[in-house]
């Protein structure tokens, strides 16, 4: 199976690396200071696999076929970042990571209201299909700075959409557990409308990747299929795999403890309190 031609990409691996060891230093310093180890095994591990999934998503190979070649390696790219990497990072960062991060009151007020489980669904998916516009990705493979900052975004929308799942902050609990099943479900739904247009359509959707030289016999519009079954199947089978995760935990946890049927109403409660504090935040005879 033959490669696109091998070439570094130092600006990926200074990147990572310098995120992976300001992370190390962190950890030592917080470490010497407390007497305690900073972070679990299991948390540095789990962060250093996510920094690693991101180095791989953005260096050769997958960057230059994703961008050079073939859009199906592309969506490949963009699942490893937001449904593999994302959560792999956010649990590897402990909480008093996150409360130095969070401890700004702007930065903490935007955090709630972004990862509130309806708005963090919206941005989420407005950024997948701002990001997969069939203009926006004919720049982004033309325009180095603006892939990047693209990528960015990209990290960033699923750092919102993970949060109430994986939330380590009992200031900002993540949802019961029948809440995070209902929440993923809902999240699973969402990019079968883009992946559709991708798996059934009759011409390339992204004219740029038709005129890209052709690697491994696969042509346009069999390069398109495949990038519509992996962000439907594929992205999927992940929160689907989440799901099961989160249930059996959850079932495990009634057969422990007993059932308690108020988790069946969490999901409710605070979509409520976040329309009765939006209520309450508006004046007599105003209208939103």
């Amino acid at each position: 199976m033959r490669l696109p031609p091998w070439h570094p990409h130092v600006e990926v691996w200074l990147l990572f690396s310098t995120i992976a060891a300001m992370y190390l230093i962190e950890i030592r310093r917080r470490t010497r200071e407390t007497g305690a180890p900073a972070v679990t095994r299991k948390q540095r591990t789990l962060f250093l696999a996510g920094v690693a999934t991101l180095w791989i998503g953005a260096d050769w190979p997958i960057h230059d076929l994703a961008e050079h070649y073939l859009y199906s390696v592309h969506m490949f790219q963009h699942l490893l970042f937001t449904l593999v990497a994302a959560p792999l990072v956010m649990l590897g960062m402990p909480v008093w990571m996150w409360r130095a991060i969070l401890k700004p009151a702007p930065i903490a007020a935007a955090w709630r209201f972004l990862t509130r489980p309806l708005v963090a669904i919206i941005v989420f998916n407005g950024v997948l299909l701002f990001i997969h516009w069939p203009a926006v990705v004919r720049i982004s493979v033309t325009s180095e700075p603006l892939h990047f900052l693209l990528h960015f975004v990209l990290f960033g929308s699923p750092l919102v959409m993970w949060w109430p799942v994986v939330s380590p902050l009992p200031e900002m609990p993540p949802l019961a557990a029948p809440a995070k099943m209902l929440y993923l479900f809902f999240q699973s739904l969402a990019p079968t409308i883009p992946a559709s247009f991708l798996t059934f359509g009759t011409k390339p959707l992204y004219p740029i990747y038709a005129t890209f030289p052709r690697i491994w016999g696969i042509g346009p519009l069999t390069d398109q299929l495949i990038a519509g079954l992996l962000m439907k199947l594929g992205g999927g089978l992940i929160l689907w795999g989440v799901i099961a995760t989160v249930f059996f935990r959850w079932y495990r946890q009634e057969q422990r403890d007993g059932w308690d049927p108020v988790q069946w109403n969490e999901f409710e409660r605070r979509i409520r309190a976040e329309a009765d504090a939006e209520a309450a935040n508006t004046t007599p005879g105003q209208t939103r």
